[in-house]
């Protein structure tokens, strides 16, 4: 059995613009509407989504059947989490809160097999290797796994410049909202502060040969990341599409029924 390859990797590495969206409803059948929609990647978050191991296995199963490459965002840190993600067939993590050289350095460790790191040995178990059914498995593991960290505090852009020199790190994506927060403009990720912060950010990673991330739900400041050099990007929530449209459409009718009714005195 061959080995699966790791599209989303290959598509960093080629400077493609990937357009992606957040997966936080923990539902593989949700999960496979939005595989038909036409996005590039979707993130399956555990960090603040109410996934657990066995619903991003699902949820993986699921994508599996579909162009679009999915990736997974990591509660924490914890080696023991991600070795479990990566059993499970996870070959892209995105790592929350990074701050420093010496983190990202761990995280990589953790994501491959001795003597390159501290990744343990369980393949009969492991999705990843097919149970033992892929061929050359440990030859090849390590090169599919891709490492996006996450920077998003005012400790994380001081620590950028020494974490984009960390081998193993494919990709930094800088996380708006909590750099926000970070910088003392709580709920206002538009603060000009902000935007020029992330604008450093992005230029900075891209200049390092570095692919960089980042999430706007505005088309048209998510154009003017791309123009700076970010090349992934998340665009939307999940939960969010539905809740939205979902008042705009019980508004519709409602609305409708009350202008009938008082058309009728």
């Amino acid at each position: 059995m061959d080995m699966p390859l790791n599209a989303f990797k290959r598509a960093l590495a080629a400077g493609e613009t990937q357009i992606g969206l957040f997966l936080g409803m923990a539902n593989a059948y949700a999960a496979e509407v939005v595989a038909t929609a036409g996005f590039d990647w979707l993130l399956i978050d555990g960090e603040h989504g109410p996934n657990d191991l066995r619903s991003i296995i699902e949820q993986l199963q699921v994508l599996g059947q579909y162009p679009v490459r999915p990736v997974v965002r990591t509660v924490d840190h914890d080696v023991a989490r991600i070795k479990q993600l990566l059993d499970g067939g996870v070959q892209t993590l995105m790592v929350p809160m990074v701050e420093t050289a010496a983190e990202a350095e761990s995280l990589v460790r953790a994501m491959r097999y001795p003597p390159h790191g501290i990744r343990g040995v369980g393949t009969a178990l492991a999705r990843a290797a097919r149970w033992n059914g892929v061929d050359g498995y440990f030859a090849q593991a390590d090169r599919e796994m891709c490492l996006i960290v996450q920077i998003e505090s005012t400790a994380g852009l001081a620590g950028l410049a020494d974490i984009l020199k960390v081998e193993g790190v494919d990709a930094v994506f800088i996380g708006p909202s909590d750099l926000a927060a970070s910088m003392g403009h709580l709920g206002n990720p538009g603060h000009p502060e902000v935007k020029a912060a992330v604008e450093f950010a992005i230029r900075q990673i891209a200049a390092a040969g570095k692919a960089a991330g980042v999430f706007s739900a505005d088309p048209g400041i998510a154009a003017a990341y791309r123009e700076m050099g970010a090349s992934f990007l998340l665009v939307g929530v999940d939960a969010l599409l539905l809740r939205n449209a979902s008042v705009a459409l019980a508004d519709k009718f409602k609305s409708a029924g009350a202008a009938k009714s008082g058309a009728a005195y």
